[in-house]
């Protein structure tokens, strides 16, 4: 396909999306069923178009002041991809499989708008609705931290260091352009530039043999913050499908009591083989039956329960810009509602003298800092650890990091612009006894 085509069958994913209100992975795999004759390469490339206007889907609309597929996906190509007027004219011909030609008005949008008089949701790009929520998380800087939340994110990697060490893991992937990520001191980065395709690291034989996982640097870096050790008893209240519980296993060396869970069975299928690849051998993971608890034997003996709440996901919105869009203000009560039961459900696990660590993938004040002083109202018996300890497992860059965190007294927040992770909120608790 040539790159004109592909923008005309972007265009037409874009009209799925719109016209039959589905998700951007249905549409994109349904265009793909469609038209067979696609190579991957094409196949790649549309999907970067559509996901690049989702990810700047409001401000797009805004230099073009025309909220159409074709009006976005237009002004996605000025805004994230840096091309001029003649560059996208050029693409825009009338030919066979081209778009049309663009209109004068098109012509002078892409010429004269600009976002300096847009609105922080425009700007930002996410719903207005939103707006109350992010002005309470940053305030007059919400444009700027969300603008960063709407770039393209790269592909974040995890030495396991039960299998390898960072230093030749770098050697053996450089063919795929990996660097040390600056915070986590087993990560590694692959930036991706608008046409890429994602690299399939599953097919490395690094990623064969377990000794890397793809896994963000702030999920690196969140698990971490849990300061879980070699000998412990650990708990991985919403393990998922593993990526957090793999990371507290290298943490603790194969030594002490590693157990994972979730209330949604489903979530757990691939946690077997993942920690088979893995080379765990100190877990266990316990699959919920009916409405049991699963752990009913433990009783205030685990020396740390990690948290990983199931939350809106605003924090992901680089890797996920479809559901930013998607989003309704009622999945943000269901999703309190969940967080306040896994951190009561936790307390019954915790020995005295022992740690809660609660994560979110969200930037919301709703859902880090004020489950966490609700939670303490609650359980009077355990009190915030304050983050300059628990950034400590950074070592020589705890001062640096700290320094570009959100710290509250509740916990810290890391942002794509602040730390160029994903949104994560990190609170350690420790119990009094």
């Amino acid at each position: 396909m040539t790159p004109a085509a592909r923008l005309s069958a972007a265009i037409e994913v874009i009209e799925a999306i719109d016209n039959q209100r589905v998700p951007a992975a249905k549409a994109l795999k349904e265009w793909g069923t469609a038209h067979r004759f696609a190579g991957s390469g094409d196949r790649a490339a549309v999907s970067g178009l559509v996901y690049d206007m989702l990810r700047r889907q409001a401000s797009s609309a805004w230099i073009m002041d025309d909220d159409t597929p074709r009006g976005r996906l237009f002004g996605m190509l000025r805004l994230e991809r840096g091309m001029d007027t003649d560059a996208i004219a050029s693409l825009c011909d009338g030919s066979r499989f081209a778009p049309g030609p663009l209109t004068d008005g098109e012509r002078q949008a892409l010429t004269s708008r600009s976002l300096l008089d847009a609105p922080a949701h425009v700007a930002g790009d996410y719903p207005e609705w939103l707006d109350p929520y992010l002005i309470e998380a940053f305030g007059d800087d919400r444009a700027a931290e969300t603008a960063a939340m709407a770039r393209r994110a790269p592909l974040d990697l995890r030495v396991n260091t039960l299998k390898a060490k960072r230093e030749k893991v770098l050697g053996s992937l450089r063919h795929l352009g990996v660097t040390a990520t600056p915070w986590s001191p087993f990560g590694l980065r692959i930036m991706l530039g608008a046409d890429a395709r994602n690299p399939g690291i599953q097919a490395e034989e690094e990623f064969v043999k377990g000794a890397v996982e793809v896994q963000d640097e702030g999920s690196q870096i969140a698990a971490l913050l849990s300061g879980a050790k070699p000998g412990e008893q650990v708990i991985d209240l919403c393990a998922g499908a593993g990526g957090k519980t793999l990371t507290l296993a290298a943490m603790m060396q194969g030594r002490g009591r590693l157990i994972a869970t979730d209330r949604d069975k489903r979530q757990l299928a691939p946690i077997h083989e993942r920690l088979s690849r893995a080379g765990v051998h100190n877990a266990e993971v316990r699959t919920p039956k009916w409405e049991a608890e699963p752990l009913s034997d433990i009783r205030e003996s685990a020396d740390l329960v990690l948290i990983d709440a199931p939350c809106t996901g605003t924090g992901t919105w680089r890797r996920n810009p479809d559901a930013k869009w998607r989003m309704r203000p009622g999945a943000l009560d269901i999703r309190l509602k969940d967080q306040a039961e896994a951190l009561d459900r936790a307390v019954a696990f915790v020995k005295p003298g022992g740690r809660i660590a609660y994560v979110t993938c969200s930037v919301l004040p709703q859902e880090n800092g004020e489950q966490i002083l609700k939670f303490i109202d609650r359980h009077s018996d355990f009190r915030v650890i304050p983050p300059s300890q628990t950034a400590s497992v950074l070592w020589d860059k705890t001062d640096d990091f700290l320094a570009a965190v959100y710290l509250s007294d509740e916990g810290l927040l890391m942002t794509p612009r602040r730390t160029g992770t994903d949104g994560f909120f990190v609170s350690v608790m420790r119990r009094q006894g």
